[in-house]
């Protein structure tokens, strides 16, 4: 499989070889080996432009020329705009020059580009602010309700080329099916008209939002289903609980046995290629996320390691155990899914035809140190209430369990 990973090549001496666990870092941070002098390096080459000799893997020669390259200005209207997603499409679109106006409600971080036109509206039945003006593309990232959607893309129809809908993964019907691409089957619902957003609903609703897109705009709409979005600014904590509980070293209970597949984007990655979808007019579906055929927890957790300096030790416990003492996959153990019966498929989500559309992935060390750096910069009181993950009472007491088995 050619395409970009998210993986950095690092030598086994600076990797480490621990098989029950995995022990990296100093607590002390005055050895932080040389992993993460690796990183540190890799990371200086890419701010330094030396990736065209091929020195920082991740990164596309197709994104490259893209940066370099004249672009012509568009008018972009987003959808929402101030949330987690939103701010990196408009931050990189602003970078390439492009004249973004955002459309909300004013009510998640309103003081956000303060300097850009706003116009002020509801999703549901307020869009007159949209009336009567002229956008180039119109990205959606705040639509949930396929009549929601299909009123602003109705609407918009014949003021736009390009409607550029951010849907999900979780439109598919199904994760047994490994290396699933796009034309997969989507979810459906028993009565179509339902609204409410659950955790059922969610996919099924975010299909009938890609359909009703494209019946008011057909053959002018790019449906982008991103997987597990990650890095700075993200308030589910989702991703950001390991390189955050790494960093707090010690034993750090990891889920399996360290093969199971992930999957993820980086949040910055995915705002960069949603311009670069608009720019070149990219229209069809496609998954966004990656890497091709999954990255195994193992790879995430020790590129966790590699980026802090404190020194933790992974304790790999199996899944059955971690069931039996009601540690749950996902919620408890975030991003990790066990590759098994229904599930043997996640993970490794097809993203062949948005790597052809330009998609590529910075190294996954850069995404943890970048996480890890963000949510220092947090209040202090939000750091000590991540919000996803095991509470550190109940992994000790996992690992105390562990520990004492036959």
């Amino acid at each position: 499989m050619n395409t970009p990973t998210t993986t950095t090549t690092i030598s086994d001496n600076a990797r480490g070889t621990g098989t029950p666990g995995t022990t990296r870092g100093s607590t002390t941070g005055t050895n932080t080996g040389t992993s993460r002098r690796t990183f540190l390096h890799v990371t200086a080459l890419a701010a330094a432009g030396l990736t065209a000799a091929g020195l920082v893997p991740g990164v596309s020669a197709m994104m490259r020329k893209d940066d370099r390259e004249a672009v012509k200005k568009m008018r972009v209207l987003v959808l929402g705009g101030t949330g987690f997603l939103g701010p990196a499409i408009v931050e990189h679109a602003l970078e390439r020059g492009h004249e973004v106006t955002l459309f909300n409600r004013g009510r998640t971080r309103p003081e956000l580009f303060a300097h850009l036109e706003q116009l002020r509206g509801d999703r549901d039945g307020d869009l007159e602010a949209l009336k009567g003006r002229q956008w180039d593309v119109v990205i959606d990232t705040s639509g949930y309700v396929p009549r929601i959607v299909h009123d602003s893309a109705t609407l918009l129809a014949d003021q736009v080329r390009q409607y550029i809908f951010i849907s999900s993964v979780s439109v598919y019907a199904s994760n047994a099916e490994p290396n699933a691409d796009e034309e997969a089957p989507v979810g459906t619902l028993d009565d179509p008209k339902v609204e409410e957003v659950t955790g059922a609903t969610f996919g099924p609703l975010k299909a009938l939002c890609e359909q009703a897109a494209e019946a008011a705009m057909p053959g002018r709409v790019s449906n982008i289903r991103p997987g597990l979005i990650v890095g700075k600014r993200d308030g589910s904590d989702r991703f950001t609980y390991w390189p955050v509980r790494i960093d707090r070293g010690g034993d750090v209970l990891s889920p399996g046995d360290g093969s199971d597949p992930v999957q993820l984007i980086d949040v910055m990655d995915l705002g960069r290629w949603i311009v670069h979808v608009a720019e070149k007019n990219t229209t069809g579906v496609f998954n966004a996320l990656g890497p091709e055929g999954g990255m195994p927890m193992r790879t995430l957790l020790e590129a966790c390691q590699d980026v802090s300096d404190q020194a933790s030790h992974l304790i790999w416990v199996d899944a059955a155990f971690l069931d039996r003492h009601g540690v749950r996959a996902w919620s408890d153990m975030p991003a990790w899914v066990p590759a098994t019966g229904d599930s043997r498929g996640f993970g490794t989500r097809s993203c062949a035809r948005a790597v052809a559309a330009g998609l590529t992935f910075r190294p996954i060390h850069e995404t943890c140190a970048e996480t890890l750096a963000w949510f220092g910069s947090l209040p202090e009181e939000r750091q000590k209430n991540l919000r996803a993950g095991i509470s550190a009472e109940r992994e000790r007491e996992v690992l105390k369990a562990w520990n004492a088995r036959d």
